[in-house]
């Protein structure tokens, strides 16, 4: 905390430093959203006197004048033409005279465009302004959630700026335009109109913000010398610094996480209820689907080639649910037990799972098929039961080799002789790799979440209504839901997890009854590289360190154990304990590699295990997720 109370003294202090500001060309002004008029001042204001529709994304080119930015400054200016005589359209009802910029976002390119370059934008490191309200700080420009912003609330009606400190300064002699996006708030404020800004302008900066993201208490607080502090002023600043400082990142996340978990406890919520129309619509087969060329009449059923509903069913819901689950349609339980049976063997007993029509393939078991469908019923469509059943029987724990003659007769395992070996789902992957690196979060229930992605995936296939800016953006989530099992991951169709689909899960557009199975290099790639493999590795070395012995061979017999659940042969320590020394002398010699390795993913890794040895059992931990049998059942 001293450390840090000396490095923000000093960035205090320096406050302002050699700080000039730019005035940018305005090359253009638009809003690709709504059809808006603007107007452009000598003296470079950006005149919008004239409210435009709801959350409109106001786009400026500008091409600035000198060869080195530090940053973009945007000074708003009261005006007699706006509500109140303020800097924005905001309305009596809410925030009178003033706006709320909900993002900001800018990049920077060799020609100007009316949308930002997702490749070229700005990292933003420190973003200020002259006044905020409480409950609209500056920072939440920088959040790409929807419903938050930034409000210089209650200081509409005089000069209000806000500055945006590039992460490192940029270079214009190779790009010779920046654009810059406003996006405004709208009806989520209250009113029909954004609560856009009237009268603006776009500087560039050189030097030293003047401003700085350290509340005027704390500023205070930091002025007076350590030992004069009085009790509260210690509390404070420790209070504080408890928000910020970067070791308590992980606590910060937990401890947000527990509140959400409360929350949802505490919290009551609407359920919602249906009901059935006194008089049903009107329904009728359409000539080639079209909605206007009704042709007969037809009422509520099933498919005549199946049994029909009984006679004094009343033809809704109800009735269509209880002749799907009644004993006299054996065909829901077949086909459910059917689906089990492939998930767990690899191929169902119809192996067509999709089609058990005329077209579909006959049950090579037909026998058995009906037995567990009768199980399934009768035990009250017990999912666990009838796992349970088929998980424990001799036929599934069987031993997936087999004698060449078995599988030169039968290579389908069509007769169960041998048991099933096939590629585990991708879902099952990743909780695998979790569960063995002691990750995952075995805690049933709760929200999805948004655990490791690419940057930016969200952003090139979101509706471009306006620009990158107003697109859906990937927020990733921190502490414990990161590690969640995969089937509470958040999944957008049209971008799922790409790790996950790189192993074959569909995008969910369509429904799928079985996934393919591939085997192809980029699926290497991704248990090599991708922080969530890479992170499961790395704690996965800190378990065979802590629990594995202290020999090299005891270490390496134990990971082998534990993740493939078998006992190496004298060849493959040897191999693996090669490749250990080999993976430690590199490490030894290059330790910003090591630590590199080390850092990768939000967990801490144990800073009292050597460096070189933790990273060297890393690489040994992903070599064993990359292996054949970790992935594949059987």
């Amino acid at each position: 905390m001293r450390n840090w109370e000396a490095a923000t003294q000093q960035q205090l202090a320096e406050r302002g430093k050699n700080l000039k500001l730019h005035e940018l060309e305005i090359v253009k002004v638009s809003d690709p959203n709504t059809r808006s008029d603007f107007e452009t001042s000598e003296e470079g204001h950006i005149l919008a006197l004239a409210a435009s529709g709801r959350s409109p994304s106001i786009s400026l080119k500008v091409k600035p004048g000198t060869d080195q930015l530090t940053g973009l400054r945007i000074v708003f200016y009261p005006n007699e033409k706006l509500p109140e005589g303020g800097i924005g359209h905001g309305k009596k009802e809410s925030f009178p005279g003033g706006f709320i910029l909900t993002s900001l976002a800018a990049s920077g390119t060799a020609i100007h465009s009316d949308q930002l370059d997702l490749y070229s934008m700005f990292n933003i490191a420190k973003i200020t302004a002259s006044q905020s309200h409480p409950d609209y700080p500056v920072q939440d420009c920088l959040d790409p959630r929807d419903h938050n912003g930034w409000a210089p609330a209650p200081h509409n009606q005089s000069q209000q700026h806000l500055t945006a400190t590039f992460e490192k300064p940029y270079e214009t002699k190779d790009s010779k335009y920046i654009t810059v996006m406003l996006v405004w708030g709208g009806g989520e404020f209250g009113g029909r109109q954004a609560l856009m800004a009237g009268d603006y302008q776009v500087f560039g900066i050189s030097g030293i913000d003047d401003g700085s993201t350290i509340p005027e208490a704390i500023q205070t607080i930091l002025a007076v010398e350590p030992a004069k502090r009085d009790a509260a002023q210690q509390t404070a600043l420790k209070v504080y610094y408890s928000q910020i400082a970067p070791e308590l990142k992980n606590t910060r996340y937990q401890l947000s996480n527990l509140q959400e978990r409360r929350k949802m406890l505490t919290d009551s919520f609407e359920t919602m209820v249906m009901n059935t129309a006194a008089k049903p619509r009107e329904t009728f087969i359409l000539d080639r689907g079209q909605y206007d060329q009704p042709t007969v009449q037809v009422s509520t059923g099933v498919p005549g080639f199946l049994p029909g509903l009984p006679e004094q069913a009343p033809g809704n819901r109800l009735a269509l649910a209880e002749w799907l689950t009644s004993r006299e349609n054996p065909l829901t339980t077949r086909v459910a037990v059917n689906r089990f049976w492939e998930m767990l063997f690899g191929q169902g007993i119809v192996s067509t799972t999709a089609d058990f029509g005329s077209q579909g393939d006959p049950p090579t078991h037909p026998a058995l098929l009906d037995w567990l469908a009768v199980e399934f019923y009768e035990q009250g469509w017990d999912v666990k039961h009838i796992l349970r059943k088929i998980l424990l029987s001799a036929t599934y724990r069987q031993s997936s080799e087999g004698t060449p003659e078995l599988w030169k007769e039968d290579p389908q395992n069509r007769l169960l002789a041998r048991g099933a070996r096939f590629r585990l789902q991708a879902e099952a992957i990743r909780d695998a790799t979790l569960k063995v690196s002691g990750l995952l979060v075995e805690r049933v229930g709760g929200a999805s979440v948004n655990p490791y992605q690419p940057e930016g995936l969200w952003r090139e296939v979101s509706h471009y209504g306006s620009s990158p800016a107003t697109a859906q953006v990937f927020v990733q989530d921190h502490g414990e839901k990161l590690y969640r099992r995969s089937m509470y991951t958040y999944w957008k169709r049209t971008v799922p997890p790409p790790n996950m689909q790189t192993f074959d899960a569909p995008n969910r557009e369509v429904c799928l009854v079985s996934r393919a199975r591939t085997n192809t290099p980029l699926q290497s790639l991704v248990l090599l590289n991708d922080v969530q493999f890479v992170e499961a590795s790395r704690n996965y070395a800190e378990r065979i360190m802590k629990e594995g012995g202290a020999g090299i061979e005891s270490r390496i017999r134990f990971a082998f154990a534990e993740a493939l659940g078998r006992p190496l042969e004298a060849w493959e320590v040897k191999t693996v304990t090669e490749a250990y020394q080999r993976e430690l002398k590199n490490y030894q010699s290059n330790d910003r590699a090591a630590v590199a390795l080390l850092n990768q993913g939000e967990s801490q890794r144990d800073k009292s295990l050597p460096t070189a040895e933790a990273a060297a059992w890393t690489t040994v931990a992903s070599m064993i997720f990359n292996t054949y049998e970790f992935i594949t059942r059987g």
